[in-house]
């Protein structure tokens, strides 16, 4: 048996063990260790089961010892966001109104990552009920930055991205409503997708909605592609699944982007504030993309409608699912989150159908757009990360934010449209705090945006930089 660096690849962790190299015990004991050393700084995962988990381990190696097939996860240790379903687990979603919830079930992704082996370990932390792209709640705690420890990690899947960068885990899931997957994934140098509505069924109060989907959180785009294969793929319990196998993700990417029709814009063709470091970075870029073949534009289309659309649906969404427990629970919920719910508690139907009018007008907007290009390439965030201390930014470029998720735009905009858009690491401030690039496909390109991440994250390499807490011998970070 060999050595297990927490820092290798998935599908390298995965091979080793089917192909017997180490054992799925030395994986996970090796990923426990790391667990030990990195999370009592930087707070990521939480519900830790440890006996749970080495005795898992212990049951893979006996099924590999007597012959059966292993999955293409087998053995390999997984948190679940702490807004998912995990069997026998708990599932806070870090309030105070669930601090004692325990799961009974499963969620439809999680059941797909069991079955293709791998193991559930613990939760990973968020803000409450996952409103917000700072990852702090009253359960827990807050999240560090492992780069920059006086700084947020993002959110809300933000513990699930400081366990993937620091080598707690060799991937996590996540979810995205207002930018979930991508905001965490850039402030960690780490790679996360919102998918296409449907891609990854998720069934949920609000079945028919496109507005929250679940997506993978990687170290690299192929790893990333990887865990997308065993959670995409249809299921009537979501009438949205889209019928496509995620067998497609497994499919080699091409080397070669020549002839792509790239726009680009940093700040949403002038449309929002972004500070100037942002700005400067996603510049910066464009002349990678013009290395490998592209043809570069600055273009960007008007999404002005995507604020109404994503605040009515966003509010009508978090008051439908959360009614009954606020009912109860009210006086322990952060005010952010009680401010959004009322937002809903209010809203009329004529809100709701003037919203889907402008849904289907920046459909066909972007539809249109795409026509002329094949991605359209923005900053994840309008910030860089800022002071944990913080509960959100209070202004950017003096711009005011009327609220906490006025600052998220950058992504929320996205998530208005539907598009599938892709997090990749784009470098790091003059003081280290990572940064990332948002890639944008057209309806239903998933494929295709992970192809172009790829290309971009082997041409540009920023995606191998670990924070120095990962590989220090006892890692501590000051703060």
């Amino acid at each position: 048996m060999g050595n297990v660096d927490c820092l290798s690849t998935a599908r390298h962790l995965a091979k080793a063990i089917k192909d017997r190299d180490v054992s799925a015990r030395e994986v996970m004991e090796a990923h426990l260790v790391q667990i030990d050393k990195v999370n009592t700084e930087v707070n990521a995962i939480v519900s830790l089961d440890k006996e749970h988990a080495l005795k898992e381990a212990d049951q893979a190696d006996k099924l590999l010892a007597g012959g059966e097939m292993p999955g293409p996860l087998h053995g390999l240790p997984v948190a679940i966001k702490d807004t998912h379903q995990a069997k026998g687990f708990p599932m806070t979603s870090g309030s105070l109104a669930l601090r004692d919830n325990i799961s009974t079930e499963d969620d439809l992704h999680v059941e797909r990552l069991k079955k293709a082996g791998a193991i559930i370990i613990g939760k990973t932390n968020v803000p409450e009920f996952g409103a917000g792209a700072h990852t702090f709640n009253e359960v827990f705690g807050v999240t560090r930055n492992p780069y920059s420890p006086a700084y947020t990690a993002g959110g809300s899947s933000g513990g699930a991205a400081v366990a993937v960068t620091t080598g707690m885990l060799p991937f996590a899931d996540g979810s995205d409503m207002g930018g979930s997957c991508r905001f965490p994934t850039a402030f960690n140098n780490v790679v996360g997708m919102r998918t296409s509505p449907g891609r990854i069924p998720y069934p949920k109060p609000a079945l028919y909605s496109p507005l929250v989907t679940q997506g993978p959180i990687a170290r690299n785009v192929e790893d990333a592609s990887l865990m997308l294969s065993i959670m995409a793929g249809p299921d009537n319990r979501s009438p949205i699944s889209i019928e496509e196998s995620g067998e497609k993700f497994l499919q080699p990417f091409s080397e070669n982007l020549t002839g792509l029709r790239i726009a680009w814009s940093a700040d949403f063709g002038g449309a929002l504030p972004v500070e100037s470091d942002v700005k400067r970075n996603v510049e910066a870029q464009m002349n990678y993309f013009t290395e490998l073949g592209c043809h570069v534009e600055e273009a960007c289309p008007d999404l002005t409608e995507a604020e109404e659309v994503f605040h009515v649906f966003r509010a009508w969404e978090i008051e439908m699912s959360y009614s009954e427990l606020f009912e109860q629970y009210e006086d322990v919920m952060k005010p952010s989150f009680k401010w959004n719910f009322n937002i809903g508690r209010s809203l009329r139907g004529s809100d709701l159908g003037r919203a889907e009018r402008l849904r289907s007008l920046l459909y066909h907007r972007m539809r249109t757009f795409f026509e002329k290009y094949d991605a359209l390439v923005l900053p994840v965030s309008q910030v860089t990360p800022f002071d944990i201390n913080l509960e959100y930014p209070a202004e950017i470029n003096e711009v005011k934010m009327e609220n906490y998720i006025d600052w998220m735009r950058s992504c929320y905009y996205i998530s208005a449209l539907g598009n599938p858009a892709l997090s990749v690491p784009s470098g790091f401030t003059e003081d280290g705090r990572p940064l990332g690039l948002q890639i944008v496909g057209p309806h239903r390109a998933d494929y295709d945006v992970l192809q172009i991440g790829r290309a971009f994250e082997r041409t540009t390499n920023y995606g191998k930089q670990r924070p120095p807490i990962a590989t220090a011998e006892g890692g501590h970070i000051s703060t």
